[in-house]
């Protein structure tokens, strides 16, 4: 736009003077706006003909002439608003106000001309007005729907400053949120909050000083419309009384429009930003319109609340530009009780009903939206009338729904006319399987006919009650509630075989393989009805929804889940933490033992993560059924947390009701129920004092096989006493880690006292990082003469010292002593205990791994050491010394080492400063026929290119080393062409080259991924290390 100014002719000249400050393309689109300007207000129409061709001076004389009066600036000024100059707008307001004051009363408008013109273009108080009327009645049906009437104001509460914070400034960011999503499950509340929104803000209750005007869109609606501008799809509730609505356009700052239930439009955005329409006059599809409005391409300075359900979040955000989420999570646990009280007048049967409900978390939880909360505290409250057992109902999940649909049906006698026939229930069935697939939950005249549903057919339905019709938007349909599709959706595989298919080509949510490999995390829309699913798998529900239908059912889907499973537990892929919990919540909904047994039999690791009491529900049923276990490995958290310090136990036991109790005993007696059972690691578990008794019971059950034992980081408050007991009463137990747990010296007491015991047969023992100091080391060193059993000890990451190194090195000289491997790395002791350990060494002939990393042996240890490596009688084989301060001073005292002790295979260097002067003392001992060295650790020695052609030397003639560690170390393209022209050569037998082919240049990679394909069985990789093992050598990998 070209600059201009203002001139003090302004009643004569002044619009002209603004004309001219529009560039020609600005003065085309105002030319086109003042064209639909003329046709959309009904007012005289200036002829297009002339307006094209009109140049600025003639389009201002032809506005003056149509729009006599200050009809012609109304006019400009609204196009200018329109098309976004704001600028301009404020400078022509403020001079006409200038102008109005400067003149006198003889040129003023009279007070009864100003107040006409205020009345035509209104305040918006009859828009308000209007928007209380229409959703005041909304909004008080909805809160009352299904729910008793003196119990929604005291939920209201909670959320009425929910909504007066919605948009307050984030305290993180500073910032005031533009674009609001308001998110939660089907039916919590988030139409009838943003309905109370418009009638609170209606009234002058809420966001006052922040909207001056509130849209509501809501989906149903939106869905029927076709093409037509934006600023149409807002005027349904303009009064005419109020004026155009266009003239409020011009301050988008000020506007909120509120998207009820993005999760029910039926359009895919996938529209490029490119292409989308900033001007909100135009005609276009809605769909069109609305992913403008959504990604700020249109009124792009306007605010958003947009409501949608949870299983829509991922198709909406990336639409939107910096969202502010908030969740509507429902009722909390004390008004859920307080409601479940409200729908019984016999107190007796509501604390039935709630500690039914409570009993399980899935079904207590989806008592957070008050419609299925009634719902199914009406349908219990039947069953009790007609004396049923709702104990078991209130199990499942499917059990309560099936309660509840089939509450809805009318007794079969024989020839009901009101009961939907097989082919109408199969093909509603289908109708809420497709809509549960593509997050359909509303559905129209059309959608119905599609799949084969006719008025009368409808009408069926809505007189049971399964579908209802939506009074405010024509033609629209839906289930009673979204579980209620989920489990007609269900239903629809088991009808399957009997269910005509119309003519209509197979779709790919009629395959069952799809939905049975869908899971919670990518597809969370499908998980209720995959519940249901499993859960229709029960013969004897079956049975009885096969009488309150009067259809039939099949059962063949039962047998196709057991072979998906079977292949499932073949596959090397599937033991993944989310699948097996997963798994258990669909096989817990079966409720069917003989059936979970046979579908667990197909698996034999188990890896579970329980952070929660419903975990440890459908975990302890389905694993308490597993015969053919070999490996469980389980975290336990957010469980036993709240009655860790809880006194007495019994007071735990009354709380609770007993029931994490029950569960966990069934999940322990696993132990001894299964006769596979070997490895069992319970890692990082938060265990009470309880938890830990009724473990420790069934680890001493005579009929439990476990022989390897993991209790990482745990904590022993009782000293480690029950562990130590059980490895003298379980004589299959092997092995234990109980690396990271809060053992001490006097845990290490307790377990000493049992290593002493004849009964104990514990062969490797891990304290590593147990809070171990020397007075530790005493009763170790006592247990370790007594126990001829324990061949593996890590004391690793315990400050052991000199002293504490002596008194278990006293313990290697013991011939009673049959320690094979040790592992001392991190234990804080320094050259002093290479003496002590030499010494050991020369009278122990048991010990083949050693492992003394990161202590400051430096290279006078090492020294002493080595005089030991060369004794005949040293029988060790693996050494590892990474981090331990050398330098390659001792290079010469380990070539004597490596030359004259036959039986080391594996040396770990690695993290020393040996630099290429002592490597290549080393490579010259590698290459002597007598050198036994298989593996050779080097990472970080501070090597260059300049020991490569040593090293390529000693690969061509060494024939045992096949593994070699040279990670960090800065060999660079010339070193790695060295190397690579023998790794290339039959001559050379290594397996594994540990470097990291990132760390060099393009060349270099090239050369080390041509040696890769020409010499496939050569491994060339960055980390080899197996950290499940306490010797974390780089060396220990397949």
């Amino acid at each position: 736009m070209t600059d201009g100014s203002s001139s003090s002719f302004f009643p004569d000249f002044g619009l002209l003077l603004y004309l001219e400050e529009l560039n020609k393309e600005e003065l085309n689109k105002f030319k086109l706006l003042l064209k639909n300007e003329t046709m959309e207000s009904g007012c005289c129409q200036i002829p297009w003909a002339e307006v094209k061709k009109a140049k600025r001076e003639d389009l201002a004389n032809l506005m003056n002439k149509y729009y006599p009066g200050e009809q012609a600036w109304d006019v400009a000024l609204k196009i200018f608003g329109k098309m976004n100059l704001k600028d301009l707008c404020e400078r022509a307001r403020a001079e006409i106000n200038w102008t109005a004051h400067s003149l006198g009363p003889e040129d003023a408008r009279t007070q009864e001309e100003q107040d006409e013109q205020e009345a035509v273009q209104g305040d918006g108080t009859e828009y308000r007005t209007q928007v209380t009327e229409k959703y005041c009645i909304t909004w008080d049906k909805k809160c009352l729907f299904g729910e008793p009437e003196d119990f929604h104001p005291g939920v209201a509460q909670k959320d009425q400053e929910l909504l007066e914070h919605l948009f307050d400034v984030d305290v993180k960011t500073g910032e005031q949120p533009q674009t609001v999503v308001l998110q939660g499950p089907a039916g919590v509340g988030k139409t009838t909050l943003v309905r109370k929104a418009v009638v609170d803000w209606a009234q002058g209750n809420l966001y006052q000083q922040r909207f001056n005007y509130v849209f509501y869109l809501n989906a149903r609606e939106i869905n029927q419309l076709r093409e037509r501008s934006f600023v149409q799809m807002i005027s349904k509730d303009w009064p005419s009384t109020e004026g155009p609505i266009e003239r409020i356009m011009s301050q988008p700052s000020s506007l909120l429009f509120i998207i009820d239930s993005f999760d029910e439009l039926n359009f895919a955005f996938e529209e490029p930003e490119s292409v989308l329409c900033e001007d909100w006059t135009q005609v276009h599809p809605v769909s069109f319109l609305l992913s403008s409005l959504l990604r700020k391409v249109m009124l792009p300075e306007s605010s958003l609340l947009v409501t949608t359900r949870l299983t829509a979040c991922k198709k909406l955000k990336p639409l939107l530009k910096n969202p502010h989420s908030v969740e509507l999570l429902g009722m909390s646990k004390g008004a859920r009780e307080e409601y479940i009280y409200q729908c019984f007048e016999d107190r007796k049967r509501a604390l039935q009903v709630f500690n039914s409900l409570r009993s399980n978390e899935m079904v207590f939880s989806m008592c957070k939206v008050p419609l299925v909360c009634w719902l199914l505290c009406t349908c219990l409250e039947q069953q009790m009338e007609k004396g049923g057992d709702i104990t078991l109902t209130c199990k499942t999940t499917t059990a309560l729904f099936m309660c509840y649909i089939s509450s809805l049906f009318p007794p079969v006698d024989g020839n009901s006319p009101s009961l939907p026939s097989q082919t109408q229930l199969s093909s509603l069935c289908h109708l809420a399987a497709k809509g549960v697939w593509t997050m359909t939950s509303v559905f129209y005249r059309e959608n119905l006919r599609k799949h084969g549903l006719s008025k009368s057919d409808v009408s069926i339905f809505l007189d049971l009650n399964i579908l209802q019709k939506d009074m405010e938007y024509e033609n629209c349909y839906m289930f009673t509630h979204l579980h209620v599709q989920e489990f007609l959706a269900a239903m629809f595989y088991t009808l399957q075989d009997s269910w005509g298919t119309k003519n209509c080509s197979f779709q790919s949510f009629e395959d069952l393989k799809l939905l049975l490999e869908s899971n919670s995390y990518k597809d969370p829309h499908l998980t209720q009805m995959k519940c249901f699913l499993f859960g229709l798998l029960n013969e004897d529900r079956v049975k009885q929804l096969e009488k309150t239908f009067n259809c039939k059912m099949s059962l063949e889907i039962k047998w196709k889940i057991l072979q998906w499973l079977e292949t499932m537990g073949n596959s090397e892929d599937f033991p993944a933490q989310v699948e097996f919990l997963e798994l258990f919540f669909y096989l817990y909904e079966t409720q069917d033992e003989a059936y979970i047994s046979q579908a667990m039999s197909y698996f034999q690791n188990i890896v579970i993560n329980i952070c929660g009491k419903i975990h440890l529900l459908v975990s302890s049923f389905c694993l308490k059924h597993c015969q053919r276990l070999r490996t469980m490995k389980l975290s336990i958290t957010m469980v036993f947390e709240k009655m860790l310090n809880s006194n007495p136990l019994a007071e735990i036991w009354r709380r609770d009701g007993g029931h994490i109790t029950h569960c966990w005993q069934d999940l322990c007696s696993v132990l001894h129920t299964n006769e596979h059972l070997r490895e069992l690691d319970l890692c990082h578990s938060n265990l009470n004092e309880l938890a830990m008794k009724t473990f420790y019971q069934e680890l001493r059950h005579p009929s439990c096989k476990l022989q390897k034992l993991l209790m990482r980081f745990l904590s022993f408050p009782d000293g480690c006493r029950d562990i130590a007991s059980s490895l003298t009463h379980n004589q299959n137990l092997m092995h234990l880690d109980l690396k990271g747990s809060d053992v001490g010296d006097n845990g290490v007491k307790s377990l000493c006292e049992a290593l002493k015991n004849p009964e104990c047969k514990l062969q490797n023992l891990s304290l590593e990082s147990c809070g171990l100091t020397v007075a530790g080391c005493e009763d170790l060193s006592l247990a370790l003469i007594s126990n001829k059993r324990l061949t593996h000890l890590c004391l690793a990451d315990n400050i052991l010292g000199d002293d504490g190194v002596k008194l278990v090195s006293d313990a290697l000289k013991h011939p009673q002593c049959n320690l094979q491997s040790l592992v001392l790395r991190r234990c804080h002791f320094t050259s002093l205990s290479g003496q002590h350990l030499s010494s050991s060494l020369l009278r122990n002939k048991s010990l083949t791994h050693l492992d003394l990393g990161s202590n400051w042996l430096q290279d006078d240890g090492v020294k002493l050491l080595c005089d030991v490596f060369r004794h005949p009688s040293c029988n060790l084989q693996d050494l590892g010394l990474m981090g331990c301060a050398l330098t390659s001073m001792c290079c010469l005292d380990l070539a004597s080492a490596i030359l004259n002790n036959p039986h080391l295979q594996s040396l770990d260097l690695g993290n020393n400063d040996l630099q290429d002067d002592g490597v290549k003392i080393l490579y010259e001992a590698l290459r002597h026929p007598n050198c036994n060295i298989q593996r050779l650790g080097l990472e970080y020695c501070g090597l260059t290119s300049l020991c490569c052609q040593d090293l390529s030397s000693t690969l061509r003639r060494n024939q045992n080393l096949i593994k070699i560690n040279l990670t960090q170390n800065t060999l660079g393209y010339e070193g790695i062409m060295k190397l690579c022209e023998v790794l290339r050569s039959p001559e050379c037998k290594l397996k594994v080259l540990g470097v990291c082919k990132e760390a060099f240049d393009e060349e270099a990679q090239k050369l080390l991924e041509a040696v890769r394909v020409s010499n496939p069985q050569l491994i060339i990789e960055r980390d080899c290390n197996d950290h499940s093992d306490e010797d974390v050598s780089w060396w220990r990998c397949p």
